[in-house]
């Protein structure tokens, strides 16, 4: 099996036309017809480095360390590229990178072939993208990084793009993807396509701008009282009402029908270019060898409830939860899957799927089960993470952990019953009638975290013993023990002392 593993950036998961939303989306509705659709996938991080580090080594934030958009990557750390390629697969990096940036382009040594529009966040240097605009004469008319008619001013904004789809970042994405496929020839072929939006800047080309009317909706409960949320999310409410918009008319409720325009033409653009890789897959005769998997690293407010982009994103359905669609030839059928799943469940799967030994140092469950057409629960919790508070997912259940020191010593958080209230309208965290929920999840998230963390050293009673009587530590690449290498066991209840 091959594997293509297309990646947005901030694509909220329920502007998907099988999710019966008006976006257009027909590719990821096709992926969808022949795959599986998870309709409970879950980021491990809100914010695009942290979670990227997370779906490429498949482990949570709390084991690789990185909760920031740059900064030192763990030494040693692996991937699922680096995991493929070990194991005799040509392997490949195209798109909006957005990794670690220290060491330099950490996924470089990982593959075969890195293919960047842009390096690490926001930044163009090292760019392919840039130099292919450059030698078209087209540099001066980007408009995915910034609007070129309103240099040092915010982005926020809605409007067609410059360039035509031929010149966008998405259009030459796919391209750069199809060639890397077309040179692999007979070997087999890991490769991850980052595409870069529907992120801001939100300049769709013009022909997908125009699939979408100008007197559109508004984004959902643009206008609702939020005053249940914590004061943070107020706050980013409040700056998008006083936003300085750029382009006229410049009032709210135009400017964000314009961001929430260009937003959903940015969908339509990213499933065009995903359509066009599973064009050529089956052109080329590898529809039926190649998996296929198409996600996101979050999702994204961009209007909605008066929010502005993505942050504070741990407090919302509406950046935690991300579209999952899996296309497995021979395996998948166009099921959905409500059962709980995660982004980091990417790499162990796939690992699976392709026969390859298992990735000892991946957090993540290998969901295959799910993919056959199982329905029993891989996962009895999820957790969206960032360093002082964290996001849990338990049955209908949505709860947010806020650390006293976030906000004052003020006892702050979110619950909401997601089933009877998926918008999220009615917090539920100081409402007496549920504090035994609250503390129920808090103490379950205690014990996803004690269990989840991944260790250098620990005593390991029954381990066994080398000819000079020394224990020899398992260690995986990352240089932590492997999953499972801790006690797990009540016969370790003798080493208690020292665990």
């Amino acid at each position: 099996m091959n594997v293509v593993f297309v990646l947005s950036d901030q694509h909220q998961a329920r502007l998907l036309g099988c999710e019966d939303h008006y976006v257009i989306t027909p590719n990821m509705d096709r992926l969808a017809a022949s795959g599986v659709r998870f309709t409970r996938a879950y980021t491990q991080n809100p914010i695009c480095t942290p979670s990227r580090t997370s779906i490429l080594c498949g482990q949570y934030a709390h084991n690789h360390g990185y909760y920031g958009l740059g900064g030192r990557v763990t030494e040693g750390l692996p991937s699922f590229l680096s995991h493929f390629r070990g194991h005799g697969y040509r392997t490949g990096f195209v798109g909006n990178a957005h990794h670690p940036n220290d060491p330099r382009a950490w996924l470089t040594d990982h593959c075969d072939e890195h293919v960047v529009c842009n390096d690490d966040a926001c930044l163009t240097r090292g760019s392919a993208y840039f130099d292919y605009l450059e030698e078209r004469d087209l540099r001066d008319k980007e408009d995915w990084i910034r609007l070129p008619e309103f240099p040092g001013q915010q982005q926020h904004e809605g409007r067609p793009s410059l360039l035509p789809f031929e010149h966008s970042p998405e259009g030459w994405i796919a391209r750069e993807a199809m060639r890397f496929i077309d040179e692999s020839g007979d070997a087999p072929f890991c490769v991850q396509v980052a595409f870069p939006r529907p992120h801001q800047c939100y300049t769709p080309a013009q022909q997908f701008w125009d699939m979408y009317d100008d007197d559109l909706p508004l984004p959902d409960l643009l206008h609702s009282d939020q005053t249940h949320r914590p004061a943070h999310f107020q706050a980013v409410i409040e700056q998008l009402k006083n936003a300085p918009w750029l382009i006229e008319p410049k009032d709210y409720e135009a400017g964000v029908r314009r961001v929430w325009h260009g937003y959903l033409g940015l969908i339509t653009q990213t499933d065009h270019a995903l359509g066009m890789i599973m064009d050529y897959l089956e052109a080329a005769g590898l529809a039926d060898d190649t998996i296929v998997i198409y996600g996101t690293d979050h999702g994204a407010y961009s209007g909605t409830f008066g929010m502005r982009e993505k942050a504070p994103g741990i407090c919302s359905e509406q950046v935690c939860r991300v579209p999952y669609l899996w296309r497995v030839p021979g395996v998948t059928n166009g099921d959905v899957c409500n059962q709980l799943v995660q982004n980091i469940d990417a790499a162990p799967t796939i690992a699976s799927l392709c026969g390859l030994p298992e990735m000892d140092w991946a957090d993540g469950r290998d969901i295959t089960p799910l993919l056959r057409g199982g329905n029993e629960p891989v996962h009895d919790i999820v957790v969206t993470e960032n360093i002082w508070s964290k996001s849990v997912r338990v049955g209908p259940w949505r709860f947010v952990h806020y650390q006293r020191e976030m906000f004052n010593g003020e006892d702050v958080g979110d619950l909401y019953h997601i089933e009877d209230d998926p918008m999220e309208m009615r917090n539920l965290y100081h409402d007496p009638a549920h504090q035994p929920i609250v503390e129920d999840l808090r103490r379950r998230l205690l014990e996803w975290l004690i269990a989840t963390t991944r260790t250098r050293t620990c005593v390991l009673p029954d381990a066994p013993q080398d000819e000079d009587g020394r224990v020899p530590y398992p260690l995986s690449p990352d240089g932590k023990q492997p999953n499972g290498a801790g006690p797990r066991r009540s016969s370790d209840a003798g080493a208690l002392n020292y665990l």
